[in-house]
């Protein structure tokens, strides 16, 4: 056996088994969850054949895969470097987007002719390994009493609000909210003292009031009245079907009729013209109808353990960054759980959020498959390191 060979063995024997078995199986299940879900659209809609949807998501799971690789062998040490790099490329990528025609409403795409790429998808990552090296580089000072670090903390907020203003211009809502959930909660969790943190949630609550204000009253804001519609809709779809109510509604009737055990594979009656796009936000209301509510519960199980892993390697992480990069993952996908399946069973309002692993799109994909590497690289270092971490 050569060198190169071993040293890939020895990775693999590093990896958390259960956290790569969970995301295999999701994986796995979601390709064939699309391919039942995208049948009539692809036919239909696009007059392409019923594996088309399948075929494309494949191709981004292999090459989020080939990604995963790079990204499990580099060391998390050359973050410093890298990561900066890649956090300017996104925020011209984000801007370029800004170039493109609309796309349901928001200019977040742009069009690679054999494929569209979302640059806000492919930042989520980014902000979170930038916001953790940042939070390591300047931790003894942010821990420091009796000192101030308004310079500090205004570098953070203003580094971290780069690419949620940008998004802002794109009027990409659901994203919007996502990335500043995930930048919430990597604050909550930063060294930043906690007088500190209360007087900076404090500034960014006035700031956030005074800016929805200001969008709320700009023409052709992220609040578009299409938006605003869904807050005024989601309590009941179904009593405001033709305004805004009728996804949340058809998915309702499609999670009722499966019942228990579902209507079988393959035979969803929802997905013929009464859910737009079922293979996207909607897939788990095809899930629900084909597998029933029994069999569904094994999703919400399979996540419960990925989340759960994510949180013992963070807190076993070798580094600072290791910890907060966990932290801001595990930020990421549950809330992406949250807003889906909030939406699809009307607790809060549908924005369009992918729902992961089973969600068709392929730059969802390759954010989540990197972020999921980087966990993975994060416990390869725990394991082959003994690092102490400040208190």
């Amino acid at each position: 056996m050569n060198q190169k060979s071993k040293s890939l063995g020895k990775l693999f024997k590093d990896l958390d088994k259960p956290l790569l078995i969970v995301s295999a199986a999701l994986f796995i299940f979601g390709l064939l969850n699309i391919v039942t879900a995208s049948s009539r659209a692809a036919v239909v809609n696009y007059d392409v054949s019923i594996y088309y949807y399948f075929y494309r998501q494949l191709i981004f799971i292999i090459l989020g895969i080939i990604g995963g690789i790079i990204i499990i062998k580099t060391d998390t040490k050359y973050y410093k470097v890298i990561i900066p790099v890649l956090f300017v490329v996104v925020i011209v990528l984000n801007l370029w987007a800004l170039t493109f025609e609309e796309v349901s409403g928001s200019k977040n795409w742009i069009d690679l002719k054999f494929s569209k790429l979302q640059p806000s998808e492919l930042a989520k990552p980014i902000i979170i390994a930038l916001l953790a090296i940042l939070f390591e580089k300047n931790y003894r000072q942010l821990r420091t009493l009796n000192v101030k670090h308004y310079d500090i903390i205004a570098k953070l907020i203003f580094i971290s609000m780069i690419i949620p203003a940008i998004i802002v211009l794109q009027k990409d809502f659901g994203t919007l909210l996502i990335i500043l959930f995930i930048i919430f909660m990597m604050f909550l969790a930063s060294p930043i003292l906690k007088i500190d943190k209360i007087k900076t949630f404090i500034l960014m609550l006035v700031l956030g009031v005074l800016a929805l204000i200001v969008m709320y009253n700009s023409p052709n804001s992220i609040l578009n009245e299409a938006r605003l519609s869904r807050f005024t809709t989601f309590l009941d779809p179904c009593g405001n079907y033709e305004n805004g109510g009728y996804q949340v509604c058809n998915s309702y009737i499609a999670i009722n009729d499966g019942g228990l055990w579902g209507l079988g594979i393959g035979k969803s009656k929802q997905k013929y013209s009464y859910i737009p796009e079922p293979h996207t936000d909607s897939a788990f209301a095809i899930i629900a109808e084909e597998y029933g509510i029994y069999r569904s519960v094994f999703i919400f199980i399979l996540y419960g353990i990925l989340l759960y892993r994510i949180a013992i390697i963070g807190s076993k992480a070798a580094s600072l960054r290791g910890r907060y990069i966990c932290v801001g993952i595990i930020s990421y996908i549950f809330i992406h759980i949250f807003v889906n399946l909030g939406g699809m069973f009307g607790l809060i309002p549908l924005t369009g959020v992918p729902l992961p692993f089973l969600s068709y799109g392929g730059s969802f994909v390759l954010s989540l498959i990197a972020s999921l590497a980087i966990v993975q690289r994060i416990c390869i270092e725990s394991k082959n390191k003994k690092v102490k971490i400040p208190k």
